[in-house]
């Protein structure tokens, strides 16, 4: 049975989706992008929304009882391919090993056009 987990302290759905959904041990959180929940604000700088992205997830993460140490697969999308080391510095500050599965890839263009867009999967 599916549970839909939902929190104030990230952006909100903008369409027909779940912030996340649980799935007995499984936490499926669905792309965050850079938006501040308290104003609707998007930060400037591929590190800056990177953080803010993580913070989203953090904080729909701690809504299903968990951490970042239970996420075992991200999916990151990038406006371009080179901003990937940037973001790759802040992604790193926010795990430790064993590090999460992950998949970096560049698309045309991300909702708002944001910079980076961070799909993540956890385990309890």
């Amino acid at each position: 049975m599916k549970k839909q987990i939902a929190t104030t302290n990230a952006p909100g759905a903008i369409g027909p989706y779940s912030q996340a959904i649980s799935v007995g041990d499984l936490l499926f959180i669905s792309g965050q992008i850079p938006v501040n929940p308290a104003d609707g604000s998007i930060p400037e700088g591929i590190e800056a929304q990177t953080a803010q992205s993580i913070a989203n997830i953090k904080a729909i993460l701690a809504e299903a009882g968990m951490t970042m140490d239970n996420v075992i697969k991200t999916t990151v999308f990038l406006a371009d391919m080179s901003l990937f080391a940037p973001m790759n510095e802040v992604y790193a500050q926010n795990f430790t090993a064993p590090f999460p599965a992950r998949s970096a890839v560049a698309v045309k263009e991300l909702p708002k056009q944001v910079l980076v867009e961070i799909e993540t999967i956890a385990a309890r």
